[in-house]
């Protein structure tokens, strides 16, 4: 059974397998009709269940968008179309639904829910997110870099802002493909320190640097995330404003960098808050490269997941 939910649970080499199917089937279908079919055909006959209890638009549209053009269908289920948990157990969910699917993908909240539904369905089960991580969204981040930049062993990433889910997930990932990572951020928003020890036994060279402005000095890629959830209360959103204010992404932050360094944002950014217009329409910024590369990303770790 290959679960993907979480970069630090796959095999290095699979990663990088499943990065170059991903480039693969970008290049294949570059130029041609976005609805058109992949030719092999993979899909054909499969059905994915897609489980969204957190509002999606990337996730969402690029799972079944991908899913389509590999010959698949999918099924959209919400939280409030299944009730997740409330009544019905989760095992007992991902015991009925892998009767009735060949792969499930949740984005959900919790860690648990994530875990629970892979222990006991029968067929793959992809993390489309949960509050501890997002592993999809760094693996197009991942090819996005290499797309531009080339390998991204060696490299120095560096996350401005708070540690969180996306963060989290690029940890795991500097273990996985060698490169290293800087957080610069306020303390009481630091990633979980068990992620950070995971990544340096592999080698990386993981630090905190509370001053951005030297932590993005060398910096190959400066990649920020909002500073606030669609859940948060407004007096957690003031409290978080007055915390990130000082490492937001602008121009003089980014003229410490590399003169080539690239720009990330997993998207929706709010625009002038985490990171400034002039920035994320500047000649540096990948972030729409980046959504578009979860559709390939994300095709490939489906292919990944059921052997094909």
């Amino acid at each position: 059974m290959r679960h993907f939910l979480d970069i630090n649970q796959t095999d290095p080499t699979e990663l990088r397998a499943i990065i170059d199917q991903a480039r693969a089937m970008k290049d294949a279908r570059n130029g041609g009709p976005k609805g058109n079919a992949d030719a092999d055909q993979p899909l054909k006959g499969r059905m994915a269940a897609l489980i969204f209890e957190k509002p999606s638009t990337r996730t969402r549209v690029s799972f079944d968008v991908g899913i389509r053009q590999m010959g698949g269908q999918t099924m959209v289920l919400s939280g409030a179309d299944m009730q997740l948990g409330h009544g019905e157990t989760i095992a007992d969910t991902a015991r009925v639904l892998s009767r009735y699917v060949d792969l499930i993908m949740i984005r959900t909240f919790e860690e648990a829910t994530l875990l629970e539904m892979a222990e006991y369905a029968t067929v793959p089960v992809i993390n489309g997110l949960t509050n501890r991580t997002h592993p999809c969204q760094i693996m197009a981040d991942v090819m996005t870099y290499e797309e531009h930049r080339g390998p991204i062993a060696g490299k120095k990433v560096v996350w401005s802002g708070d540690g969180n889910n996306v963060c989290a997930s690029f940890i795991h990932a500097a273990g996985q493909f060698g490169f290293d990572l800087t957080f610069t951020g306020p303390e009481p928003l630091d990633p979980e320190r068990v992620f950070i020890e995971q990544a340096r036994a592999k080698g990386a060279d993981i630090r905190i640097e509370r001053d951005p402005v030297k932590a993005v000095q060398g910096a190959d890629l400066v990649v920020t995330d909002t500073w606030v959830s669609m859940h948060d209360p407004q007096s957690a959103r003031e409290r978080r404003h007055n915390q990130l204010r000082g490492y937001q992404v602008n121009d003089a932050l980014m003229a410490h960098a590399r003169p080539d360094a690239l720009f990330m944002h997993c998207l929706p950014a709010h625009r002038d808050d985490e990171v400034t217009s002039s920035v994320m329409d500047g000649p540096n910024s990948v972030v729409f490269d980046e959504a578009e590369n979860r559709l390939h990303a994300q095709k490939a770790i489906v292919r990944w997941s059921l052997g094909l």
